[in-house]
């Protein structure tokens, strides 16, 4: 996926996030296209394109993947899913690219030397889901997040830097702008992809458990923690899953409530019912 497609992905990210939060807010109402397309100021037709070349699929099929059935029904997939796979097993599908994904856990003496020796190489880069900025290392990505005007790239910075103060950072777009097409690009081909990240022997538990949730499937905190054998611990479960650093790679969107609400999301609780419906969209049959 070459520059241009990905910008012009990311500007049609933020009609559809435009649309999505219309459509949250008025949900009751059950608003029709050409109010969708009023509030976004475009046609209906022009909302129409761009929605279906964003998500392959038009609006209403989309809205259809997000309703409270739909997100039940997959749940359920998700925890027999869960329930059957191989605590060994790290790989999972995603719609943009079928990656192999690696934990690689940042060491006590590491976490001592504060980033003393270490060289993060980080830049911003346009994704289908708005701005992403990524930071790498020469053991992997280090960090992933999506960035906007509630997260912003310097509160980003400064965080990367306050939990590394020895370390060295080099602002590096194309060693990241290949991670970047590696996630989102269009290839068909497997590819490997290593994680570096600093957690507790819990929360890796929590998030390799999330490495098995396919693409277009869903679970819930409690499912997840029946799957790391803590039937109990389902509230510290939530907390490991807010504290994933790593977007997407660690689909923590892939986690709702109970009852087939999305709830929150570190990155905007818009962006993950795209991120779901996206996904989702792939994989259902829509009548």
């Amino acid at each position: 996926m070459n520059s241009n497609t990905t910008s012009h992905m990311h500007r049609h990210y933020r009609l559809v996030e435009k649309a999505l939060r219309y459509i949250h807010q008025h949900r009751y109402q059950q608003p029709s296209l050409a109010h969708i397309a009023e509030h976004c100021a475009i046609s209906e037709f022009h909302l129409q394109r761009v929605f279906k070349e964003w998500a392959g699929v038009s609006p209403k099929q989309f809205l259809q993947s997000l309703t409270k059935q739909d997100c039940l029904q997959r749940l359920q997939q998700g925890e027999t899913v869960l329930s059957a796979s191989d605590a060994s097993g790290l790989s999972t599908s995603s719609r943009l690219h079928d990656l192999f994904i690696t934990l690689d856990a940042v060491t006590p003496g590491e976490v001592r030397a504060r980033g003393n020796n270490i060289t993060f190489y980080y830049a911003v880069h346009d994704s289908p889901f708005g701005q992403c900025f990524i930071a790498i290392t020469e053991r992997g990505i280090h960090r992933m997040e999506f960035v906007d005007e509630h997260n912003s790239i310097d509160s980003v910075i400064d965080l990367l830097k306050t939990q590394w103060p020895m370390a060295k950072f080099v602002k590096e777009e194309i060693q990241t702008a290949d991670y970047i097409d590696r996630i989102f690009g269009e290839s068909t081909n497997s590819s490997k992809v290593r994680l570096w990240i600093k957690g507790s022997a819990f929360q890796f538990k929590v998030w390799e458990a999330l490495l098995r949730v396919p693409s277009g499937r869903l679970c819930s905190y409690s499912t997840l923690a029946k799957a790391i054998k803590q039937p109990r611990s389902a509230r510290a479960v939530g907390t490991a899953v807010a504290n994933n650093s790593v977007a997407l790679l660690i689909p923590c969107h892939r986690v709702i409530k109970n009852i087939g609400v999305p709830g929150n999301y570190r990155w905007g609780e818009t962006r993950k019912q795209a991120l779901i419906g996206w996904e989702a969209s792939e994989n259902a049959e829509f009548i």
